[in-house]
C-alpha cells in the first residue's frame, strides 16, 4: 500500500486555462457592481439586514434614510 505522500506524487493532473477572453459590457458591469456595493453597505446596519421594521412602509423609509446617509458624504465632498 502506498503512503499518502507517494500516492499524491503518482497522480498527474493537467490544468486547462482558457486562452480566450470573455466579452462583457463594461457599462452594465460597472452599474451592477455599484448596486451590489450599495446593498453591501446597507447591510452594515443591523436594522436593515435583519429587517426589524414590521411594516413595509417603515422598512422602505429606513432604506431611503440609509441610502441618503451613504450618498450625502460623496455628494458634499465633491469640489
Amino acid at each position: 500500500m502506498l503512503s499518502e505522500g507517494k500516492r499524491v506524487q503518482t497522480l498527474h493532473f493537467r490544468t486547462e486555462i482558457p486562452r480566450e477572453t470573455i466579452k462583457y459590457d463594461k457599462r452594465k458591469y460597472k452599474r451592477r457592481n455599484r448596486i451590489e456595493i450599495m446593498f453591501g453597505r446597507l447591510k452594515d446596519w443591523r436594522r436593515g439586514a435583519t429587517r426589524y421594521d414590521k411594516t413595509r412602509k417603515s422598512f422602505l423609509a429606513f432604506l431611503n434614510l440609509a441610502a441618503v446617509k451613504l450618498w450625502l458624504p460623496s455628494f458634499v465632498n465633491r469640489t
